[in-house]
């Protein structure tokens, strides 16, 4: 496999430092200095992702069956993320909202660096440096503290190593297998990673030689077989498989939850440059990948335009699968030269590898960065998925009984020990409960509320001021309002009991 030339000129000095270890730091610092900070704890699910935790801790065991609604009790649930959960609890124990904020952090800086040096490997430093900016603004739009942060790395890592084994004509190393199992309890997105592996397979077949196709057949074969064994190593077992196709068969979740909507481009975001950017190579004739690389991204490319949340995996995986080829036409082409040719010698010199010392500089410089965080204390949780102001008054109203409960304040709600009847959890509630709570909080049919409430037996009700059925209760005979701010409204029943 053909290479980029990396090798620093020996008058420039970098005391060290490369590239990689500069995008580490750099975004490191961004991220900590509240560039985003902000917009990492504005979800809901970091709250029940925390409980999980707490809940796995408490009991020993990863739980099978919901035992945070009173909506759905029993229902079957199983943790699939339990080992993200758990790592998020400890980074919560150790520092609060801050310790998920620079744990986040942590891991959106070690997947920058891992893209950049897989990218200087294959292209001249401007062009990794690019790529790598684009898959950056790409990953922000789902820079959250929520357990699929954990697998960006591991994404990275798995797809970038496939790749780089097919190019050389080589069996995946074992330890991916590993990687995998660790994968698999961390986020649901390995089943994308099993389908990256059985791709990259073929792929790497097909490159071959003729007469080595079927021996290197053989091996990878074995590895995508092993891949799917190794996935199964979680509580879940060979259940977790099919946990993809179970949400993705969901109508209602996918229409309504924000991040499974199609991308809004009545404002410029990331994917839009990206596709730019694509056009522009397509079309100037610099990039001619093959076919079945082609076929992934443009599958890639179909999951970003309709969900939203896969724009991250698209950033992600996008210059891994284009790199090699891209900069091989690169290079053919007679700008390739002057280009390389017009970087400043620095430029260039931090390709090289960091050196040790630089590593031990950089890593006293992140420990400073994340000590300044600490002692800021200064993250928290977005206020308007907080209702603690609301909640509390209601306890103070004497609101007892199930409580009726908008889509976002279940999170919160589980955190604080009290049963919900929807949260997150889309996949276990389904659609027809998701619909019935939609119909029934917007006034689709004004009967809709004051069944959902007797059929519930709902004794409050936490809402958020512009629903449609906050106006309603405030008019139905039985009801009253006992508190309203910006984030909720609360109502109870006269006597605080639901019927039965």
């Amino acid at each position: 496999m053909e290479r980029a030339l990396i090798a620093a000129p020996s008058s420039v000095r970098t005391l060290g430092v490369s590239w990689p270890l500069l995008v580490a730091l750099l975004t490191l610092a961004g991220v900590l200095g509240n560039m985003r900070a902000d917009v990492l704890l504005s979800d809901a699910d970091t709250y029940w992702h925390l409980a999980t935790g707490r809940w796995i801790v408490e009991h020993g065991i990863v739980p099978r069956s919901d035992p945070f609604s009173h909506s759905m009790p029993g229902a079957a649930w199983t943790a699939h993320e339990w080992l993200s959960e758990l790592a998020m609890l400890g980074a919560y124990r150790a520092a609060s909202w801050t310790g998920l904020v620079v744990a986040a952090a942590l891991l959106f800086a070690a997947t920058l660096a891992y893209v950049m040096r897989f990218l200087l490997a294959r292209m001249q430093p401007v062009h990794a440096l690019l790529f790598t900016a684009l898959t950056a603004g790409m990953l922000m739009g789902h820079l959250l503290a929520r357990p699929h942060v954990f697998a960006w790395p591991l994404l990275a890592v798995w797809a970038g190593t496939l790749v780089d084994a097919a190019e050389r004509h080589r069996t995946p190393p074992w330890w991916l297998l590993a990687l995998m199992v660790v994968w698999a309890n961390v986020h649901g997105s390995f089943t994308l990673g099993l389908a990256l592996g059985a791709a990259l397979a073929l792929d790497a077949v097909l490159a071959c030689p003729q007469g080595q196709r079927r021996a290197a057949a053989g091996r990878w074969a074995g590895f995508v077989v092993l891949s799917v064994l190794a996935a199964m190593v979680t509580p879940a077992t060979w259940e977790g498989l099919w946990y993809t196709v179970h949400v993705m068969r969901l109508t209602v979740a996918l229409d309504v939850i924000t991040e499974w909507r199609s991308p809004d481009f009545h404002r410029l975001q990331p994917l839009e440059l990206w596709l730019m950017l694509m056009l522009t190579i397509a079309c100037t004739g610099r990039m001619r990948l093959p076919w079945l690389r082609l076929v992934l991204v443009l599958g890639l490319l179909h999951l970003a335009l309709k969900h939203q949340r896969n724009v991250a995996v698209l950033g992600l995986v996008s210059p891994l699968l284009i790199a090699a080829p891209l900069a091989r036409h690169w290079r053919a082409t007679a700008n390739a030269r002057r280009d390389a040719e017009a970087l400043d010698r620095w430029f260039a010199a931090l390709a090289v590898p960091a050196r040790p010392a630089a590593i031990g500089v950089a890593a006293l410089a992140a420990a400073l960065l994340i000590g300044a965080a600490l002692q800021s204390n200064r993250f928290a949780p977005t206020a308007m998925r907080n209702p603690e102001v609301a909640v509390k008054a209601a306890m103070r109203a004497g609101a007892h009984g199930p409580v009726l409960n908008a889509y976002d304040f279940g999170g919160y709600l589980i955190h604080s020990g009290v049963p919900v009847f929807i949260d997150g959890r889309a996949e276990m509630y389904g659609d027809a409960l998701l619909q019935r709570s939609i119909n029934a909080l917007t006034l689709r049919d004004p009967a809709d509320l004051p069944r959902l409430l007797d059929d519930f037996h709902i004794g409050w009700t936490l809402l958020e001021p512009d629903a449609p059925a906050v106006a309603l209760l405030d008019r139905m005979p039985g009801w009253r309002r006992v508190h309203a701010d910006a984030v909720a409204v609360v109502h109870l029943r006269d006597d605080a009991v639901a019927p039965r």
